[in-house]
């Protein structure tokens, strides 16, 4: 039983020992111990701060990403409304001129087609003129083959409009 309940001596030396390792312990291995531990709670402290830092940091950029996308799709918007309203101008301007092209193109074929109309009954009065005068020539010289005839329309008409042909 003497293992059970220890002896007074054996208490005086395990106390002397234990204070001895405890005043090595506090003297040298605490200190280095604490500071330690006050080291890596800076450390960690420290770390924290700089996470908050960059989870800040990150909602940031993140509001900033989504501002420069935001003004990427305006300018997207912007652009593509401008470049309707180029093609609208140009379609516009393309069907203008054609019309007046057009409009161009169709009084000068009317103009050339009243020229022609014009040259046209221009000939036809001169070749019925021309057909009249035969017709006159010939009735007349059947008319005038006699004598008589002759005579009578030299009267009428005087004596310089009338003269014999054979």
């Amino acid at each position: 039983m003497e293992l059970l309940t220890p002896s007074g001596g054996l208490l005086f030396w395990m106390t002397i020992a234990f204070g001895v390792v405890f005043f090595i312990l506090a003297k040298f291995a605490f200190p280095v111990i604490l500071d330690s531990v006050e080291k890596r709670e800076k450390f960690i402290d420290t770390q924290l701060d700089a996470a908050r830092a960059a989870e800040v940091r990150i909602a940031g950029l993140e509001a900033e990403g989504e501002k420069i996308i935001a003004d990427a799709e305006r300018e997207k918007v912007n652009i593509l409304k401008d470049a309707a309203a180029s093609r609208d101008k140009i379609v516009g301007d393309a069907r203008e001129t054609a019309q007046e092209e057009a409009a161009r193109i169709i009084a000068e074929a009317k103009k050339q087609a009243q020229e022609e109309k014009d040259a046209i009954l221009a000939s036809a009065r001169g070749e019925v003129a021309m057909i009249a005068v035969q017709m006159a020539t010939k009735v007349l010289r059947g008319q005038l083959s006699d004598k008589e005839a002759q005579e009578a329309l030299q009267e009428i008409l005087g004596d310089e409009a009338v003269t014999e042909r054979g």
